[in-house]
């Protein structure tokens, strides 16, 4: 980065800062830790049995440290090379009209909490709002190291309980919205697109979006027809940003698609008897009667609804990320 005309060619070098991003996240907290180790291996040999208070401070950096070297041991974890991609993320409501579009906006709001307390950026690519409330279905972009290796533990139905804001009865209603997420890549290997083999639509992008937006054919939906594998993008300011954007999708959906197939047949080809929780209901979130979130693969539960709803999602993803580790075994 320090070579005369780094900058010359801006998308290879932010390619490169981005990988420097990457490194630091891997790198820095071993070494913060390590010298915590140090520090702290100095002060036990500087204190005496007479010094309570320094007793006291060394429990209480030994614990931050286990706290840390904890962290870094799930890192590991996170070792399929498209864990540290960006992730694009999609929600969907189910069957239920208003209540499963409201139920998609809170979850679509608990993932930008999630995203915002960690340190990663939020791109919305796409949106659909409801009839009356909140959204059919939407799109993000989630750009930061590990985002994917976080959130592909979200993928399945999430299930909601409570009492209807929209009922005038006051009944307790049920409502479903799915989760989708998949990894942003760029050089997708194997995987030709040709232009032939894409139908591209043009259509007014929905929304306030200023009197541009919603005055020209800019939003753009593609279809691979070979796959059926459709992307869309309306929330950029041109046509032909939309469709940079769909493009990206539409490869990482592709890719993504012939992944899953692979593993697919590998499952078939060895015997193995694996739960696929892909389209499958994952969690339960329980307003009413009592509180409770549920992860029905990791059996994880919390009591604390609102937190979880404000983004607290680590405890659930670090559960489902050992077990699916402890199965690879």
């Amino acid at each position: 980065m320090a070579q005369p005309g780094f900058w010359d060619r801006p998308q290879e070098a932010q390619e490169t800062v981005d990988r420097l991003k990457l490194l630091k996240k891997m790198i820095e907290p071993w070494f913060r830790s390590y010298q915590s180790v140090q520090d702290l291996e100095e002060l036990l040999g500087m204190v005496d049995e007479n010094q309570q208070e320094s007793f006291r401070e060394l429990e209480t950096e030994t614990a931050k440290l286990g706290r840390e070297v904890e962290t870094l041991e799930f890192q590991r974890l996170l070792s399929d090379p498209l864990d540290a991609k960006n992730a694009i993320l999609s929600i969907n409501a189910g069957a239920g009209g208003t209540e499963s579009c409201d139920w998609a906006s809170m979850l679509y709001r608990m993932y930008v909490r999630w995203a915002e307390q960690n340190g990663y950026t939020v791109e919305l690519v796409d949106w659909l709002s409801g009839e009356e409330a909140g959204v059919k279905n939407m799109m993000m972009m989630v750009k930061g190291p590990y985002a994917f290796g976080y959130l592909k533990t979200e993928c399945g139905v999430h299930r909601l309980v409570r009492i209807s804001p929209f009922d005038s009865n006051k009944r307790r209603h049920t409502s479903f919205a799915s989760v989708d997420v998949i990894p942003e890549v760029e050089d997708i290997p194997d995987i030709e697109i040709k232009e032939t083999d894409l139908k591209i639509d043009t259509y007014r992008a929905g929304g306030a979006g200023g009197q541009h937006v919603n005055k020209t054919e800019s939003a753009v939906r593609i279809l691979h027809i070979p796959t059926g594998v459709i992307a869309q993008c309306q929330n950029e300011r041109s046509q032909f940003q939309n469709r940079q954007v769909a493009m990206k999708i539409l490869k990482a959906r592709i890719y993504e698609k012939i992944r899953r197939e692979q593993e697919m047949e590998n499952l078939a080809r060895y015997g193995e008897k694996k739960e696929i929780s892909w389209g499958s209901q994952i969690r339960s979130y329980v307003f009413h009667p009592y509180s409770m979130v549920k992860d029905l693969r990791t059996d994880v539960e919390t009591s604390n609804v609102q937190a979880v709803m404000d983004g607290e999602l680590d405890d659930f993803m670090k559960a489902y990320l050992k077990m699916a580790a402890a199965r690879k075994k």
